[in-house]
């Protein structure tokens, strides 16, 4: 049988040392190493959190796109954008209604959800982003209401169409005549889009708190100080630092190259 190993004796006629622990200054490296590595592992999960949402955001918008064509390709107009209070139903003015197009809120409203049959949906049967925050619709009022009016186009037809409908910028940086029918870009930039015929967006993440910035502002949100007209921005994500303040809306726009194609191939047009 094997004896048990004895630590050999002091040389000196000292005592054995007892065992070592850490010291609180070499728990405190570990924890701090420990928190450097979960920090550096949560980081890159928000990040792929954050590119999820935007990416699920971006399909729900563009599946919208093609619910709104195919509205009008079943319909001959395009819905109004509904209200707060209009339960996902496209909303009409007082005495509007198919027959002369006339939308309670053309630059402000809500993508009407159940009009269109999309999901998800929230208590008020709007459309949600990732975020849970609802989807914001905006349809063009030119032309006497073409547009959300039935056959509209049809009646003026394509040649006749005005060239001024609703305008997407890069930037909000001294748009003219902001809050009026007149909005424009501002002469320094050059617009995306000046004939768009509708507009989806998104307030991204920060609905509840953002708006505020120079370019944010002019996308209609609960925080925005400018009236909603014709003009929207849409560029690139920017931080709380950036020049014209925190920007994560994501934007898209209806051509009527794009409503013109879907309808011609209905029989709508010409």
């Amino acid at each position: 049988m094997k004896r048990p190993t004895v630590p050999p004796a002091p040389r000196f006629g000292g005592t054995v040392p007892p065992p070592r622990g850490f010291t609180i200054t070499e728990m405190a490296v570990v924890l701090l190493v420990i928190a450097l590595l979960v920090g550096g592992m949560l980081l890159p999960l928000t990040a792929q959190d954050e590119i999820r949402r935007t990416s699920e955001t971006q399909a729900t918008m563009k599946g919208a796109v093609e619910a709104l064509l195919g509205f009008a390709a079943a319909n001959g107009r395009l819905p109004c954008p509904g209200t707060a209070a209009s339960n996902g139903i496209e909303s009409f003015a007082a005495g509007g209604g198919a027959g002369n197009g006339n939308c309670s809120n053309f630059h402000d409203g809500f993508l009407p959800g159940a009009t269109l049959g999309l999901a998800p949906l929230d208590g008020q049967g709007r459309v949600l982003d990732a975020w849970g925050n609802p989807l914001r619709y905006a349809v063009t009022d030119a032309d006497t209401n073409a547009f959300t009016r039935t056959n509209g186009v049809q009646g003026i037809g394509m040649a006749n169409i005005a060239t001024a409908q609703l305008i997407v910028c890069p930037s909000g940086n001294g748009v003219q005549s902001a809050g009026t029918a007149s909005a424009d870009c501002s002469a320094a930039v050059t617009a995306y889009a000046r004939n768009a015929i509708a507009v989806v967006h998104s307030l991204g993440k920060n609905a509840g708190t953002g708006g505020t910035g120079t370019d944010e502002q002019h996308n209609p949100n609960p925080n925005s100080a400018v009236a909603a007209d014709r003009v929207f921005v849409s560029h690139d994500p920017t931080p709380a630092a950036a020049a014209n303040g925190e920007f994560d809306d994501i934007v898209l726009w209806l051509s009527p190259n794009v409503f013109f194609n879907r309808m011609i191939a209905a029989g709508r047009l010409p």
